[in-house]
């Protein structure tokens, strides 16, 4: 059971319990398994897709820069959740220590942030490819992408440092978090005081981290839209619109997700539904990004083919074939 200390008209809560999607024993051993298939498949190919950039030269440039760096992300995204909330569902142990739930809040936070800012910069980055290109390489040179991966990392952190900070200033007299780990959403749940910083900070971070990196992004596809239906030939708008296409499809399927949990209104089903939603864009989504863009990017696919030895295995049983 959590530890709960009570002073008369005050409750402290030093410990949580985790309660993720159902307490039946036949739902968490699906669940388990599930997490382990998404978790593994999404660490592979996000490696796998890390070396491949590293190992060829020729994808050396901010693209493939922005590309592993969200490849990062999304191992970090599945690592922060995955591990304890497969320890949980397999030992049974739903207890979560104050400083452990904190600890996963503040990295949670960190990763989001840091991949909502890096999703702008690759959408400004395809901006200048495609309405720029003759000054791409002076206004993204390798400086300044290191200088911006660093700022954007910078950012995260401090963004889940605030939100850390003012979710610890609430007071909690429950310690059932209806959730699959420790959400800043779900906290305020089971708070009873003390959440006015919290919203003043979230509300602050909503229109700085969220609507102005949207309206930015938006921005940027209009006029890259705009320059590609003024290509005359059909091929060129095809391969123009090729090179950007894969993360318009990762955008969408962010902000579709955390704008559905965000602006999801309270219900019966509310927790389970806003746990789904959570559970796409922090989980599923990190293990297809990497598939969306292998899939859709010669470079990328090359690259894999090579990694796995297959282009090495068909050069061999070619020459078999024709000796």
């Amino acid at each position: 059971m959590p530890d709960i200390r009570t002073t008369k008209n005050y409750t402290s809560v030093l410990e949580f319990c985790i309660v993720p999607f159902s307490s039946n024993l036949e739902d968490d051993m699906f669940f388990s398994n599930l997490f382990v298939l998404i978790y593994v498949i999404g660490l592979l190919i996000n490696f796998a897709i890390i070396i491949v950039i590293y190992k060829n030269d020729h994808l050396h440039n901010p693209m493939y820069l922005f590309l592993s760096n969200l490849s990062v992300v999304d191992m970090c995204y599945t690592t922060v959740i995955v591990p304890k909330l497969l320890y949980i569902l397999i030992s049974g142990d739903n207890i979560v220590s104050f400083t452990q739930c904190f600890i996963q809040m503040f990295f949670f936070f960190m990763i989001g942030s840091t991949e909502d800012l890096l999703l702008f910069i690759m959408a400004y980055d395809r901006y200048v490819a495609i309405c720029d290109p003759l000054h791409y390489h002076y206004v993204l040179s390798m400086k300044v992408c290191i200088l911006l991966i660093a700022f954007i990392w910078a950012s995260g952190c401090l963004n889940s440092l605030l939100i850390s900070i003012s979710v610890s200033k609430m007071s909690f007299c429950r310690s059932i978090i209806h959730h699959f780990f420790c959400d800043s959403k779900a906290l305020t749940k089971i708070s009873c005081g003390g959440t006015e910083l919290f919203y003043i900070v979230v509300y602050i971070e909503l229109v700085i981290l969220g609507l102005i990196p949207f309206a930015c992004t938006l921005a940027s596809y209009i006029k890259i839209i705009r320059v590609i239906l003024r290509i005359k030939s059909s091929d060129g708008r095809r391969k123009t619109f090729s090179t950007c296409s894969s993360h318009l499809i990762v955008l969408l399927i962010y902000y579709v997700t955390i704008a559905t949990v965000v602006m999801m209104p309270s219900s019966k089903y509310s927790d389970l539904l806003e746990q789904i939603f959570t559970m796409l864009y922090s989980t599923v989504a990190p293990m297809v990004n990497p598939l969306i863009y292998s899939l859709r990017n010669k470079d990328i696919k090359k690259g894999l083919l090579s990694l796995v030895g297959v282009k090495k295995t068909f050069h061999w049983v070619f020459s078999k074939y024709k000796g």
